[in-house]
């Protein structure tokens, strides 16, 4: 008799052949099944054992043939997730192995992942598949052998792990028919109790027990299937192992035998566990407890079902809202309005307010909390204020991500608004990793040569010189705690992320200055600012005319690494300490009547940018420089490691604090790369 059932869709684990990719075309072949059995668990019921078989008259492959998706763990719900698709025509089967051939996506984002499959990182991959048919026996003594004998695989996925049965992933997909033939004596002779590791059966070439006819006394279900997600085993770095044939295992001693089952009840009771937690939606950390604590299956289920009914009582559950292409999520745009209202609190002339955020303006940071709580399902109805401001940031709510949103964007301003004077004679480079960087310092081309009729033409060469450094990390971290909702403490997350900001800006200006006020060496061995170098004044001079032009003419006589080509260096900046700033800019001022034509100030100078900086006061009040743009010659370069350009924050629940920790990050480092466009006078 057949019956009907209901079942989601399902998935299994199979396996790359990273030495099949080919760079030219983008492919790479895989092995989606291999038709291992594999340990099920119905929902509280029984396991049992599920096996797909390999039969070419079994398995549909019309949606792989027709370009089934290549998808990034199993991701159905957004477009980036699709990363390939497979060839059509390529699905087969051969030796007992579903096979098939994959294009990997030409995107930016996807190129990471196929150097990856190249380099054979990437080795797992899971196909998501359909049952139509099970065919279902009791081998004497085991469990129940379902096996698969009409089934559809519609998409292969890339994922991280393949091998581990708690690792499983699982999709919310709509149900569909299965027809569950029950057969009431064993259809295969001799078969004996399933494991996690038997070998996979080779189709129905190695079970002829499976082309039976049915018998009058069979039975048949038909039941609802998800798609699934099984493992095969790799089998080894890079190598092919589809032609591989199938070997009979010896048996193993009784003592063996004991441990074996052992193992596998262990297995089955982790796997069960993890399996009824994931389906309820409980957090895996209540699974792993379970597991850890060596709780039996029966106990387990008993504890998981408490569990579903308490979240049932404080969760009101929301039907899903599907937001239209080009739209916004209404939950972002509640979470962006409630941050602009603390913003505006925290300062009305930077964060003007909103139309959406108006309804928020007069709230507490507690009765915000209570807000987003219940926004979230969650009933704080009868809850204290501890609780209130504990859940809020240990809970699903949007919460801890608007107190982030709030200290990350007053920290920005605060960091962009402090003045970096650097930043103008400076050239900024992004640091791809944190090792040295080694900057080459170019000597000027070799000068050209007369070449006469029929002549030969001479190679030149080009000098240089290399200068190094590498990218530091700089942070600190800060702690908003539940306190500090229960007390109302906007500044704990407003002023002072804004003081971090100005330090972080502040931290910066410290290492590009200390390099002018130190005067490392350079690759040379010699000092920045030398006799040797031409860029040091022999004589010290109060900042006038005078002085100035002499410093302009010694950089323009500055000479390439022969020591011969004269580069005719023209600075740009005067930089002075605090101590110097009125007399530099009256310097550079235009002098429309001099009383005397030799306090006529030439153009030359007036072009001068002046540049104050009060750290150079500590180092020496009557020292003045000059600098040429770096576009014209390098100077100072600083580094920010890419991705991470000046200030950087994170957030993340509370470990040594009750409540939620920002991390303040800075990757940042600076070097002088060449002598030539700087000038020095120690000044009078």
């Amino acid at each position: 008799m057949d019956t009907m059932i209901e079942l989601p869709a399902m998935r299994r684990s199979a396996e790359l052949a990273p030495n099949t990719a080919d760079a030219d075309s983008r492919t790479v072949e895989v092995v989606w099944s291999a038709g291992a059995r594999v340990r099920r668990a119905t929902f509280f019921g029984e396991p049992y054992d599920e096996e797909l078989s390999l039969d070419p008259a079994h398995v549909r492959l019309d949606r792989l043939n027709a370009g089934a998706p290549f998808l990034k763990v199993h991701e159905l719900d957004t477009l980036d997730a699709v990363i390939g698709s497979v060839v059509p025509g390529s699905a087969r089967i051969e030796n007992g192995r579903g096979i098939a051939q994959v294009r990997i996506s030409e995107r930016a984002d996807v190129e990471p992942i196929w150097r990856d499959i190249q380099a054979g990182h990437i080795r797992a991959v899971s196909i998501g598949y359909q049952v139509h048919r099970f065919e279902v026996s009791k081998p004497d003594g085991g469990r129940e052998l379902w096996r698969a004998v009409d089934w559809t695989p519609f998409e292969v996925s890339a994922v991280p792990v393949g091998a581990d049965p708690a690792a499983g992933f699982r999709a919310n997909t709509d149900l569909h028919d299965c027809v569950l033939h029950r057969r009431d004596a064993p259809t295969q002779q001799g078969a004996s109790p399933m494991t996690d590791q038997t070998n996979p059966a080779a189709g129905d070439a190695a079970n002829p027990a499976s082309n039976q006819p049915t018998e009058p006394n069979d039975t048949e279900d038909t039941i609802m299937t998800e798609p699934k997600a099984t493992t095969t085993e790799a089998q080894g770095a890079g190598v092919d192992t589809r032609a591989q044939t199938q070997t009979q295992a010896i048996p193993a001693p009784d003592t063996e035998a004991v441990a074996t089952r052992a193992r596998e009840a262990e297995r089955d009771r982790v796997s069960t566990i993890y399996d009824l937690a994931g389906r309820l939606n409980l957090e895996r950390s209540f699974a792993e407890d379970l597991v850890k604590r060596g709780v039996s299956v029966d106990e387990s289920r008993r504890l998981i079902l408490d569990q579903v009914a308490a979240k049932s009582d404080e969760t009101r559950t929301f039907g899903h809202v599907s937001v239209p292409l080009g739209g916004r999520d209404e939950r972002i745009t509640r979470r962006d309005a409630v941050a602009n209202a603390l913003l505006h609190r925290y300062s009305p002339t930077l964060f003007q307010l909103e139309d959406a955020a108006r309804q928020y303006r007069g709230m507490t940071l507690l009765e915000l909390a209570r807000e987003s709580l219940g926004n979230a399902g969650v009933n704080t109805r009868g809850l204290s204020r501890d609780e209130v401001a504990t859940r809020a940031l240990h809970s699903t709510s949007d919460f801890p991500e608007i107190l982030s949103a709030v200290t990350n964007k007053t920290l920005r301003q605060a960091y962009e608004a402090y003045p970096r004077t650097f930043m103008l004679f400076c050239r900024q480079v992004l640091a791809t990793d944190f090792k040295a960087m080694h900057r080459v310092q170019l000597g000027e081309a070799p000068q050209l040569l007369e070449v006469g009729e029929s002549g030969e033409f001479k190679r030149g060469t080009l000098g240089e010189s290399k200068e190094s450094y590498k990218v530091k990390t700089y942070g600190r971290v800060v702690a908003i705690t539940r306190q500090t909702l229960i007390n109302d403490d906007l500044d704990a997350f407003t002023r002072i992320p804004a003081m971090y900001g100005n330090s972080i800006a502040q931290l910066e200006s410290d290492v590009v200055w200390g390099i002018i006020t130190a005067n490392p060496a350079m690759a040379d061995g010699t000092a920045l600012f030398h006799a040797n170098h031409r860029n040091l004044a022999g004589t010290a001079a109060a900042l006038d005319v005078t002085s100035v032009g002499a410093a302009r003419a010694a950089m323009a006589k500055q000479t390439g690494l022969d020591k011969k080509t004269v580069l005719n260096i023209r600075p740009a900046y005067l930089i002075v300490p605090a101590s110097l700033e009125l007399k530099a800019e009256q310097l550079v001022a235009q002098n429309l009547v001099p009383a005397t034509s030799g306090n006529v100030v030439p153009q030359s100078i007036r072009t001068l940018a002046p540049i104050s900086e009060p750290r150079l006061d500590a180092a020496s009040e009557t020292a003045w420089y000059l600098a040429a743009s770096p576009a014209q010659i390098d100077t100072i370069e600083y580094a920010y490691l890419e991705g991470q350009q000046g200030a950087y924050i994170e957030t993340r629940n509370g470990f040594d604090v009750d409540g939620i920790e920002i991390k303040c990050r800075l990757d940042f480092g600076a070097k002088a790369i060449d002598w030539r466009g700087l000038y020095k006078n120690a000044g009078a």
